[in-house]
């Protein structure tokens, strides 16, 4: 703390302190930038001993030519496809796809050119209207070259096709519309939130450079940040998802700016009892260091038990936010402090601060509501409780959704080419599930061995969730490579009654995982020298969602008792953790609750992902934090010279104004997510934005500071504070 002290202390320590953050934001510009190395899909999302891995594994290992991108190219008219109607048309595609193709990323792809018109007929939907023909991409392609092969397709398809429509889906096709979403997503997100926080900074303050200095700092810590962590993905340290970089921006300008507005804020204080700038901003500093150390610290922890999930992308989301909040932190003790010290009062130019004026009188609104809840703690306390206790009950009725492509904008071609393959084709048919059945000893494929096949096909088909199930006959096992080159394995396909990603179809998969050491026994394949295993989209989201919900429970319970240990060590009391912890999960879960009513009832969403609650509960709990440090650490601090509800009401008005101003700011940051086309950030961005203006307006306006009315001293219990005769 001395040592931050001295960093405004003088003249010469200003400027040291702003050219070292100039300086390492120039040497850094030579590293590689995040947005260089980010990722759009994992492809080690799940732990090698899940279900699904150890399955792909076993796909890899016998039938390695499936290892491919798989693009689904959809045909699509109002009439039927035949001779007449189109069909010459779509065998231009596929044999220029197989001749002409001007990128080697091809690996195979459906002869339909070559086929007979009975054969032609087999690809059709039941109606006629839809043709789907598979196309299998070389294995190990990078994003951009799965993107331009879905391009040349696509343009293709549109100066072939006389009538009619050509979308590409599939794996390929998703990928390739996720680089669509993203292209120009990062530039436009940055420069939105840049905009508005300068907007509502002016608005707010009425004072440019009080809007420029934040930006200016925000500028400096997004180079650096953003070059740390293009250095660690770089050498494959971590990932970083595409996802995950637009929320960093979110971050770092929504904390940079917070930050900024709780330094400034002491800082005007103290230029009203002084007139050196150098000894306003030491006392400023003094004040406010430890609450933004503790508030950047909860951040920065509560990003670190993210690394206990074993779900890919919530280890790579610990490993990003946390470098980004130690940087905003590191920037919010030193660069912010020496950026406003050295412009000094002229950064509240045109208002600037006078020596005597009195600060409670500046913060008349504020000053009220402390008087009011003061005055009636219980009341306004319950109130607030009851309406957040409201919309919290709304949260059981969450749907999640484990299907990524719903959270593409509805025009995106893979979107529509998927909608079109559900109105088309029986809902199992849109991604089948992989059944391998490996044999130790190898296959004979004796009359005996192959009843017990299918015996085995017999018992999966009869489960409720299974609509068929093929591992083909004896005779056609040769013909379509069925069988391994080893003779030790042997694929099929198994196909859901439901949509692939409903709940039932991963309940499918689930069950059948729990029983395949059974089915095995009872078809007459011996256990112990017969294994099953369950590869596909179902069988990974089946996983995905077991592995969310022990992560969620896991990461809440653990951000819940380390968060909670740290309100102990900051505020040595044994009794305001608790009811600070308690409100902020109250907030949370009100936020979520709140949200999903508006989503579902009012704009008719049917689910949302499954990511949205446990990145809605990290960031909501670990931001709310920082606001419930800085009041009860200005609370305490005024409780050392006035009584406790004096303390509250000085606590509030000196308070509410920076904390209602940064809740704004950073819930209008967050807010701008709702601009991007993903569903996914629209609603990550909607329930973090709501959750930090419930937090900042009433819990931590009204709920707390009732609290603390109502417990009195013992509040600071087992440590009293000395409380002195109430001054007014």
């Amino acid at each position: 703390m001395k040592f931050l002290l001295r960093l405004t202390s003088s003249r010469k320590a200003v400027w040291i302190t702003i050219l070292l953050w100039v300086f390492a934001a120039g040497a850094l510009s030579i590293a590689p930038s995040a947005n260089d190395h980010t990722i759009n899909t994992g492809e080690n999302d799940l732990p090698v001993q899940a279900d699904a891995v150890i399955a792909e594994e076993k796909i890899q290992e016998y039938f390695p030519e499936d290892d491919g991108q798989l693009a689904l190219l959809v045909f699509t008219q109002e009439t039927e496809w035949n001779n007449g109607s189109g069909w010459e048309n779509i065998a231009v595609i596929t044999e220029w796809i197989a001749d002409d193709f001007p990128l080697d990323t091809i690996d195979e792809a459906v002869p339909f050119h070559e086929f007979p018109e009975g054969a032609r007929s087999a690809f059709r939907s039941e109606d006629g209207t839809t043709m789907v023909l598979p196309v299998v991409l070389e294995s190990g392609l990078a994003m951009e070259e799965i993107n331009d092969t879905v391009m040349e397709i696509m343009q293709q398809g549109e100066e072939t096709l006389e009538q009619g429509e050509l979308y590409v889906t599939g794996p390929a096709g998703i990928a390739s519309d996720t680089i669509a979403i993203f292209s120009n997503a990062d530039l436009t997100l940055l420069f939105s939130t840049i905009g508005l926080v300068l907007l509502l900074l002016i608005i707010i303050y009425r004072s440019p450079l009080l809007a420029f200095i934040p930006l200016a700092a925000a500028g400096i810590v997004y180079q650096i940040t953003d070059r740390v962590l293009g250095m660690f993905a770089a050498n494959e340290i971590f990932t970083i998802e595409t996802q995950s970089l637009s929320i960093v921006m979110i971050l770092l300008l929504g904390a940079t700016t917070d930050y900024s507005l709780f330094i400034f804020s002491r800082f005007r204080e103290e230029l009203r009892l002084q007139k050196n700038k150098f000894v306003s901003m030491t006392k400023a500093v003094d004040g406010v260091a430890k609450p933004i150390f503790f508030s950047g610290g909860t951040v920065f922890a509560a990003m670190l038990v993210l690394l206990l999930a074993q779900y890919g992308p919530y280890n790579n989301f610990a490993y990003t936010f946390a470098v980004t909040i130690a940087v905003v932190l590191l920037a919010g003790l030193t660069l912010i402090p020496a950026l406003f010290t050295a412009v000094g009062r002229r950064a509240f130019w045109p208002m600037i601060p006078k020596v005597g004026e009195k600060t409670l009188e500046k913060n008349r609104f504020w000053g009220g509501i402390g008087s009011l809840v003061t005055k009636r703690p219980i009341l306004t306390g319950s109130l607030v409780l009851i309406f957040l206790v409201i919309n919290a009950s709304n949260v059981p009725t969450i749907q999640q959704s484990f299907n990524l492509i719903n959270s593409f904008p509805e025009e995106m071609q893979s979107r529509v080419g998927f909608e079109v393959m559900e109105e088309s084709y029986p809902a199992g048919d849109l991604a089948p599930v992989t059944v391998i059945l490996e044999s130790e000893d190898g296959f004979d494929l004796h009359e005996a061995e192959w009843e017990y096949i299918a015996k085995l096909e017999q018992l999966l088909r009869a489960d409720d969730g299974v609509y068929e199930v093929t591992f083909l006959s004896l005779e056609e096992i040769e013909e379509n490579n069925n069988l391994d080159a080893t003779g030790h394995a042997l694929s099929g396909q198994l196909i859901m009654a439901q949509h692939p990603y409903d709940h039932a179809s991963l309940d499918t998969v689930e069950r059948l995982n729990q029983q395949r050491q059974e089915l095995l026994a009872e078809s007459g394949l011996p256990p112990e020298e017969f294994s099953l295993f369950l590869a596909g989209e179902s069988a990974k989201q089946a996983d995905v969602r077991a592995l969310n919900e022990r992560d969620t429970l896991v990461v809440a319970m653990t951000v819940t008792l380390v968060i909670t240990l740290m309100l102990f060590w900051q505020t040595r009391s044994l009794i305001a953790p608790l009811y600070m912890m308690a409100t902020i999960l109250l907030s949370y879960l009100s936020a979520l609750g709140l949200s999903w009513f508006i989503f579902h009832n009012l704009f008719g969403f049917e689910a949302m992902s499954y990511r949205i609650p446990l990145y809605a509960f990290v960031f909501l709990v670990a931001l709310g934090v920082d606001y419930n440090i800085m009041l009860i650490s200005r609370i305490r601090e005024e409780a050392k010279y006035y009584s406790t509800n004096f303390a509250v009401k000085r606590g509030v008005a000196l308070t509410g104004g920076v904390i209602s101003s940064a809740g704004l700011i950073l819930a209008a940051t967050f807010g701008v997510l709702m601009t991007q086309p993903l569903m996914e950030l629209y609603m990550f961005g909607f329930i973090v934005g709501l959750g930090i203006l419930l937090d900042a307006f009433l819990v931590r306006g009204i709920l707390v500071p009732a609290i603390v009315t109502v417990l009195g001293k013992w509040n600071w219990w087992p440590v009293h504070e000395k409380n002195f005769e109430e001054r007014k």
